[in-house]
């Protein structure tokens, strides 16, 4: 897997990546503990709150950033939402109010709602290579789960010595650091192609091709299955842990670490497992696992209470292994949904329309376990994860070619199309994508 960091550029992103992930892990422990201090046994609530407002800037900024920024340089576009988030960082340690917590959170995801889907779809440009891109991916969901593993252990041993304040400036460290690698990488020239067309369009042109098309529309809907689990996890698990098992701020990180763990291990098995299945397979099944162990669980706090430590670093373990078997192959069904200039709206409209999934799912996990309790909150986020499973069962064919026989009943005979895909009258086969030519998924009946 790591011989596709002999590729230079794709080295000096993905240590960005790394980085600046670890630096955010820092900030999410840190984050808890200061709503903790802040709400007590109310921190899930104010954490649920901060989660939707993040949801909030990345659904309803990420197209309207990616049509602004798509014909700026991307270098330049990644550097100052790095310096941007680093800058919102540094004034975190100096909060003393909820409310302040809400107006920096939302002003630091709507640089990373700049951010993120930029460097994603640099990297399907960079590495071109469909296994080489799959290696990347995996190596992604690792950097990911920096932040649920090594970072909550860095910020256990970091705790023993400094306040928690402190832990805020390794975000500050994370972003600039990035913003240096980001700038001394040769990133790709941009496809003469990107932006086409007003404003208008460019901001909507990428959420038309995602709905459009039916393994994306199958990829959002196990995204809530996903969120709907995590979402109890990274709001719930610091009061599980201090008000449940009476633990301290070492025992709500190793908590999150063992979810990272689990991701982790996701993450090194997914290459293997998507040479031998598909995409379809590795995620459906994923997602039937999650929403009954979500359910399960749930069920079992209601009933029985917390179970022993070591189990319950196990179950929020394997919710991390499925979790990012879900994940994880998503950005292999977008680089084949879309054509190369396509792929940045394409990419933005995945980073809006996902998180609208948590934008649901945080509210839920914060606000139901503060009125129905812990068990109440993660029985309904089960529910919730099943539903997404039988969404994607209908919108999502289990026959799902990347070449689709259609016709263009609508252009005319001398179109450049069919001197391009050549076929019997209108009617030819191809990899099909939805484009200009290409508007609507056929059915065939």
């Amino acid at each position: 897997m790591i011989n596709v960091l002999r590729n230079p550029t794709y080295a000096r992103l993905f240590s960005a990546q790394v980085i600046a992930l670890l630096g955010t892990g820092l900030l999410t422990v840190a984050l808890g503990l200061l709503a903790f201090d802040l709400a007590g046994d109310s921190a899930g609530a104010v954490l649920g709150s901060a989660y939707a407002i993040k949801m909030v800037a990345y659904v309803g900024l990420a197209p309207i950033a990616n049509a602004l920024v798509v014909r700026l340089p991307r270098k330049a576009v990644l550097i100052a939402a790095d310096i941007i988030r680093a800058l919102i960082a540094l004034l975190l340690p100096f909060i003393d109010a909820v409310w302040q917590i809400f107006v920096l959170i939302f002003l630091l995801q709507a640089a990373s709602a700049t951010f993120t889907p930029t460097f994603q779809a640099t990297i399907p440009d960079i590495l071109e290579d469909e296994a080489d891109y799959t290696k990347a991916l995996s190596l992604s969901r690792l950097a990911y789960d920096l932040e649920n593993l090594i970072s909550p252990v860095l910020a256990g041993l970091l705790l023993l010595v400094i306040s928690y304040h402190w832990l805020f400036m390794g975000a500050v460290v994370g972003f600039a650091a990035s913003a240096m690698l980001v700038l001394f990488a040769v990133l790709p020239a941009q496809n003469a192609k990107v932006a086409p067309g007003p404003f208008l369009d460019r901001l909507t042109r990428g959420t038309r091709i995602y709905l459009a098309t039916p393994r994306l529309r199958g990829l959002l809907a196990l995204t809530l299955t996903a969120a709907s689990a995590s979402a109890f996890v990274l709001v719930n698990t610091v009061v599980m842990v201090r008000s449940g098992y009476d633990g301290d701020e070492k025992s709500v990180a190793y908590a999150l670490a063992a979810y990272g763990a689990g991701s982790m291990l996701a993450a090194l098995a997914m290459p293997r497992l998507l040479g031998k299945l598909t995409e379809q397979v590795v995620m459906k099944s994923a997602a039937i696992m999650l929403s009954g162990l979500t359910l399960g669980f749930g069920a079992y706090l209601l009933i029985f209470g917390l179970p022993f430590w070591p189990v319950f670093l196990l179950i929020w373990a394997i919710t991390g292994f499925l979790y990012a078997s879900i994940l994880t192959p998503s950005g292999r069904l977008l680089r084949n949904s879309a054509h190369a200039e396509d792929r940045p709206s394409v990419f933005a409209a995945q980073f809006a329309l996902s998180h609208v999934c948590w934008l649901i799912t945080y509210p839920v996990a914060g606000w139901a376990g503060k009125v129905l309790g812990l068990p109440g909150a993660m029985t309904i986020l089960g529910l919730l994860a099943f539903v997404g499973v039988a969404i994607s069962r209908n919108v999502w064919p289990a026959d799902d070619p990347k070449e689709l026989l259609h016709d263009h009943p609508e252009l005319p005979r001398d179109h450049p199309h069919f001197r391009d895909h050549k076929g019997t009258g209108r009617t030819h086969r191809h990899v099909f994508v939805i484009d200009d030519e290409h508007r609507a998924w056929p059915t065939h009946g």
